[in-house]
This record gives structure tokens, C-alpha cells and sequence, in this order.
């Protein structure tokens, strides 16, 4: 009955749309598709725009990092298996009808008022998944259950939750800018250092890039995101994560301090002051001093099941390369 009513509503609100292929479009024409059909679901559902956005993102970033999932080639990026959609039960994987899936219990919905219930179709994938969530209500710890009840992992409730905060507070889409970590004007050197043996506390690979600098020198967020963990480690010292609206998180250690008020939960931008270069680490809260200054820069993805470490210098580069061309242009 709640898919029927919501249904009729979209009839009074949507024109039957199809949106072209992401391959056809630049990237703000994208976002402003997006930003549309997430506005849609808002004004039948009550979803407010960015828990869909959240969700979307965040089924999107997991699709282009795992392989047993197929890639995202429409607007939106939220997967469903053809059994999900259908129901388990309906002999018809392909079922478009949206009497029959519902009778089968499967989550497909027909979001554009066309009748059918078209896996392929961008409105009618984010309507359905706006149908599971009003099961459960709109309110934030509703939708905490929700996501929680879909994914059955904490983290991944945790992130999605952050997207939509980073999305509420900046109010759109494109947050995708990046710049380097230290600000330009000052001395400092890396190279290519991700892989490399380390001994201290046992064998292990050096996750990151060591950039080299003097104590002091101001170390800012790379990107927009949240602060996730502020604190010390016997091997990085005192160190700052932030994880950005791409499902990245940024590791920053062996820092001289904090930026002053930073605290966990913190939201950010590129070139937000988080701390400062030093060579605190390798001991008990206070060591420093055991090696020469500099910033230790890593970068971690999450794919929805575990989060490994990934090569930080190609992106450093990018983004020094990026801030010489962009204080050219002032």
C-alpha cells in the first residue's frame, strides 16, 4: 500500500524522465542530474536529499573498487541483484511489473510513473531504496536502522552517516576538490616511499608518503570529509584521520600538534589547518625526535568489507602539480 500511495504522488510531481548514460555527460551536468533526482524522491518520500545522496555515493565508491560487483554506468550507483529486485521467489528475474514484485516482496518500484519497475531505470532504482527506508521512518536514528538492517556492518553505517553530514552542510554535490598537504611558500621533499620495509615494532611495508619538511610547518586537510580519529600512536605519533566524500581515508602522522580546537567529528575542506609538522612516534605518548621531521601521508579505501592501504604519491603529486597551476592563475 505505502509503494501504491507514494507511487500515485509521484505521478502529481514527475513527468516520466530518462536520464542519458554518465558517459555522455561532464561532470557538473552529472551532479546536477543527481542533485534532481534526489530533490524528486525528497518531495514524495521526506527522505531528506542527502541520506539519499549518502547512500548513492557511498553504493558508487564500493562498485568501483570491487569486483564481484558490476560498475555504475547510469546517474545513479545503488546495485541491486536481479533477485533483490524481483523478490526471491518470483521465477521472473526480469519482472518490470510492480504488483507482481510486490507480491513476491522483492524491492523493486516504479519511481517515475511510467508502470514499470525498471532495474536500469535511475528513478526507479533510488525510489526503491527510498521505499525500504520508509519502512523503518525518516528521522536520523530510523535511517541508522535502516542501513543497518540493509548492510549489516557498523562501518558502513558510519560512513554513509558522515557523507550525509558532509552533504547537509555544504548543501551540494560536487566535493570532490583536493590540495596538497603542506601550503606552498614552504621548503620541503618527498618521493615515492609507499612499500618500503620498515623495523621498528616488526617487519612491516611503509603505508604512505614521507614528506620531509621543517618542525612547525603547517600540515591542512587534503580534502573536504570529517575528522575520524585525533590522538597518539606508538608508531605515528600524534596523527589525524579524515575520511573525505569519495570513501578515502587520509592518515596524517608523527605531527609536532594539533590545529587548536580540532576534535573528532570535526567537518573540513581542503586546507583546513589540522596540525603541524614533526617527528613525534616509535614510543610512548611524548617520544619525538627519533627520526627527521616530516609528514607521513597515507591513504586507505574502504570497500564495504575491509580497508586497505593504497600508493599516496601519484595523488600528491596531482595535487602539488594542481596548486602551482591554481596560485598561477591569482
Amino acid at each position: 500500500m505505502r509503494i501504491l500511495l507514494c507511487s500515485l504522488l509521484l505521478l502529481a510531481f514527475i513527468t516520466p524522465t530518462c536520464f542519458a548514460s554518465s558517459k555522455t555527460l561532464s561532470d557538473e551536468e552529472i551532479f546536477q542530474k543527481r542533485m534532481e533526482l534526489y530533490k524528486r524522491v525528497e518531495t514524495v518520500t521526506n527522505l531528506p536529499w542527502y541520506y539519499m545522496a549518502a547512500v548513492d555515493h557511498y553504493e558508487r565508491s564500493i562498485r568501483s573498487v570491487r569486483r564481484d560487483l558490476p560498475k555504475a554506468e547510469g546517474i545513479t550507483g545503488i546495485y541491486f541483484k536481479p533477485e533483490q529486485w524481483s523478490g526471491f521467489l518470483n521465477p521472473d528475474r526480469k519482472d518490470v511489473h510492480p504488483l507482481s514484485i510486490q507480491l513476491f516482496n522483492g524491492i523493486g518500484a516504479d519511481g517515475n510513473g511510467d508502470g514499470k519497475a525498471n532495474i536500469n531505470d535511475d528513478m526507479d532504482i533510488l525510489f526503491s531504496f527510498a521505499n525500504y527506508i520508509l519502512n523503518y521512518g525518516v528521522d536520523e536514528d530510523q535511517f541508522k536502522i535502516a542501513l543497518w538492517e540493509y548492510y549489516k556492518r557498523d562501518k558502513t553505517v558510519g560512513i554513509i552517516m558522515e557523507k550525509a553530514r558532509l552533504y547537509k552542510h555544504f548543501g551540494r554535490l560536487d566535493l570532490n576538490h583536493k590540495t596538497f598537504p603542506l601550503p606552498r611558500g614552504y621548503n620541503f621533499t618527498y618521493h615515492n616511499t609507499w612499500g618500503d620495509s620498515r623495523g621498528w615494532g616488526g617487519r612491516r611495508i611503509h603505508e604512505g608518503t614521507d614528506i620531509f619538511a621543517g618542525y612547525g610547518v603547517p600540515v591542512r586537510s587534503t580534502s573536504y570529509g570529517i575528522v575520524e580519529m585525533k590522538g597518539w600512536n606508538k608508531f605515528g605519533g600524534w596523527r589525524v584521520g579524515i575520511r573525505d566524500i569519495n570513501n578515502t581515508y587520509h592518515y596524517f602522522a608523527h605531527l609536532n600538534g594539533f590545529a587548536k580546537g580540532l576534535k573528532i567529528g570535526q567537518i573540513v575542506k581542503p586546507g583546513t589547518l589540522i596540525g603541524s609538522v614533526g617527528s613525534t612516534g616509535y614510543g610512548p605518548p611524548g617520544t619525538s625526535g627519533k627520526f627527521p621531521p616530516h609528514l607521513h601521508y597515507g591513504m586507505y579505501k574502504d570497500n564495504g568489507r575491509t580497508e586497505w592501504s593504497f600508493d599516496p604519491y601519484p595523488y600528491l603529486s596531482q595535487w602539488e602539480r594542481l596548486d602551482r597551476i591554481r596560485a598561477s592563475k591569482k
